[in-house]
């Protein structure tokens, strides 16, 4: 793999002795794995896998694992439970993954062919080669290419909906089907030998949806040979080998090293027996223990500061406790309330309407989907929180469709909770994780006053202080620009997480937090650290006055300061911006405004400016419009990853000395 090995160095001599003692450890283990991998990949069959789980026969191994307790519902009557329009997406969904057509990452529907090549990016045509994973440079600015696609299509979520048709019709076609994509894979990607093992997260996804598959097919004729069990079981075992011996820690870690974990605890649980088993449940679930109250705040906010990471992490946090429940091991208070507090933070951002802010990165990550809703829907969570945890405060939060919790949980756990009371929406504020909602049952205002994500790293977070989201009147009207690439384009990725595409003031065209290089694309300085000055949320209005210091370090430092009022009986929006400095200094002021998809603007007059958006007119009005020059350009929102959608960009400038604005949003009428 081609490297920047005295950057490298440079920045492990900053970390502490013991992390770079760990490092250096961890490296020599992975090294010698160069020479091991191979013969693991041909040698690991029957025998070392009866010898190693301790089995007579490779059939005995297949049904003692297929009494071990699963997340999957046991004596349910799919076809009964499933609504029709549910059942109706799930085969079609299933008949799209038989014939091998997939749409991924914005790539439109796709056909993949027979067999798959699984080591290529298939929007770009570049390809992998067959080597060990960590000689394979997967990062390649100079050649067009996205690593995220095979990676994607080897998670096999993709084909997740055959298992359910299956589980619908109990037609053995299904089971065909899946047994030969698995079958392709293990044959196409040896142990450690392919880009699909580059990144240790993938192999620990991959556990997930493979103990699922398992516990959907176990009994179907299709995977009832010794040959295909034993080749499924010694590639699922040696997966999580792998994931052991090559986990993703750091002296700060985030989703990757999560998923490690939960991957082994998955592993360990599903096999049981054995030391490697045992090992990999202990480790796994120690992990997740000491890594929860280190990425989740308190008030329950993932410190990656993205919305649809914060989804993924908490899944990856969830599913194991959920999975040592059923399995009859504890799980600790402190850790139970902890994701409680994600749940009741994923309850506050989600819109009614089943959408979300795109704060931050997204990749369309999920760790086991088996729900219909589009991807920016993340009500489901809510609800598998609140029933796996007992939490009735969760329970009457949570809304939209229960496909997620039926297949998860059962069909009486979606009954329960379509049952349940709802509670009116109404503001809430999260401190240590830096996020403000202003909000009723028509408004919804989601205002960004947190650090940059992964402890001031940067990581999945985007330069996006005192930015905001805004629905107003059950119209969403301001959004956030969102991530669209990560590799694939080094340009279109820090353009997305740059301050100029983020609703927030900008100063002489710098960033509120430098970019290191552009080739760093998860790290930033940590300059615009935030300060909320007020929060005094009421029954006839909310108002939020934050700031930041990223603009301290310039020649004439400026401090920005934004008050937000909401006025919940007009549903009208305030902004204030003004600028703390000196007064007379020269400063070139930009302050963009991004509207959702959709919006449409019509110029009124000076200072005047009408929105149609969804059949309802709103105005926008602002203080001295002699002071400040409006222009109207092209914006784009990524809604997910690999998709842009234009949009309306209003945007705001000054050249001179210091000067507020103060803007209001309010429906017409």
């Amino acid at each position: 793999m081609k490297r920047d090995i005295l950057g490298m160095i440079r920045r492990g001599l900053r970390k502490p002795p013991h992390v770079i003692a760990a490092r250096l450890a961890a490296e020599l283990s992975a090294e010698s794995e160069r020479l091991v991998a191979p013969r693991l990949a041909r040698s690991f069959g029957t025998r070392a896998l009866l010898r190693t789980l301790g089995g007579s026969s490779i059939d005995q191994v297949w049904h003692d694992l297929a009494g071990r307790p699963f997340p999957l519902p046991q004596k349910v009557s799919w076809p009964e439970v499933v609504p029709e329009d549910e059942r109706r997406e799930i085969l079609d969904r299933a008949e799209k993954a038989l014939v091998r057509r997939v749409a991924l990452l914005g790539s439109g529907e796709v056909e993949l062919g027979r067999p798959i090549d699984w080591h290529a990016d298939f929007k770009t045509g570049h390809r992998w080669p067959p080597a060990f994973h960590r000689s394979i440079d997967y990062n390649n600015p100079e050649r067009p290419s996205d690593v995220k696609v095979p990676w994607e299509l080897s998670r096999l979520q993709w084909l997740m909906p055959a298992g359910q048709a299956y589980l619908l019709t109990g037609e053995e076609r299904y089971a065909e089907a899946v047994r030969s994509v698995l079958e392709e894979w293990i044959e196409a990607n040896p142990y450690a030998t392919s880009v699909n093992w580059a990144c240790t997260m993938e192999a620990a996804l991959r556990i997930l949806v493979w103990t699922w598959f398992f516990h959907v097919f176990k009994g179907s004729r299709a995977w009832g040979d010794e040959e295909f069990r034993s080749r499924f079981l010694a590639s699922l075992y040696l997966h999580g080998r792998f994931t052991e011996r090559h986990l993703e820690k750091s002296d700060v870690n985030g989703n990757h090293y999560t998923a490690d974990a939960a991957g082994l605890v998955f592993a360990g649980l599903f096999f049981g027996q054995g030391q490697d088993p045992h090992r990999w449940l202990d480790l796994g679930w120690r992990i997740l223990c000491d890594e929860l109250p280190k990425q989740v705040t308190a008030d329950g906010v993932d410190y990656e500061a993205s919305v649809p990471y914060h989804r993924l992490v908490a899944e990856l946090f969830l599913l194991p406790a959920h999975y040592r429940m059923l399995a009859g091991h504890d799980v600790t208070p402190a850790y139970r309330e902890r994701v409680v507090a994600m749940g009741r933070f994923t309850a506050a951002y989600t819109r009614e309407a089943g959408t979300v802010p795109l704060l931050g990165d997204a990749d369309d990550a999920r760790a086991l989907p088996l729900g219909t809703q589009p991807i920016n829907d993340h009500r489901y969570l809510v609800g598998l929180i609140g029933e796996i945890f007992a939490d009735d405060s969760l329970r009457a939060r949570t809304g939209g469709p229960m496909g997620e919790v039926r297949w998860l949980l059962g069909p009486q756990a979606a009954e329960r909770l379509e049952a349940y009371p709802t509670v009116t929406r109404s503001s809430e504020a999260f401190p240590e994780g830096g996020i403000y909602l202003m909000a009723n049952p028509r408004d919804h205002v989601f205002v960004d006053c947190g650090p940059i994500g992964l402890a001031g790293r940067g990581g999945h977070g985007h330069n996006d202080c005192l930015s905001f989201e805004a629905v107003l009147d059950g119209v969403h009207l301001v959004s956030d620009a969102g991530a669209y690439l990560y590799t694939a384009s080094y340009e279109e990725r820090n353009r997305f997480r740059a301050t100029a595409s983020h609703n927030t003031p900008q100063i002489d065209a710098e960033e509120i937090n430098r970019f290191i290089r552009p080739d760093y694309l998860w790290n930033l300085h940590y300059d615009a650290v935030p300060e909320v000055r007020l929060w005094q949320p009421g029954d006839a209005s909310d108002k939020l006055v934050a700031s930041h210091s990223g603009y301290q370090r310039l020649t004439h430092p400026v401090r920005p300061v934004r008050n937000y009022t909401l006025d919940h009986a007009a549903h009208s929006l305030t902004i204030e911006d003004s600028f703390e400095g000196e007064a007379a200094a020269d400063h070139l002021v930009e302050i963009p405004l991004l509207l959702a998809p959709g919006v449409a603007v019509e110029i009124i007059g000076a200072g005047d400016v009408l929105l149609h958006a969804a059949g309802h007119d709103f105005r926008l009005t602002w203080q001295d419009p002699q002071q400040w020059t409006l222009s109207l350009g092209e914006g784009r929102v990524s809604p997910s990853y690999g998709l842009a959608v234009p949009a309306v960009r209003l945007l705001w400038r000054r050249q001179g000395p210091l000067c507020p604005l103060s803007m209001t949003l309010a429906p017409v009428g």
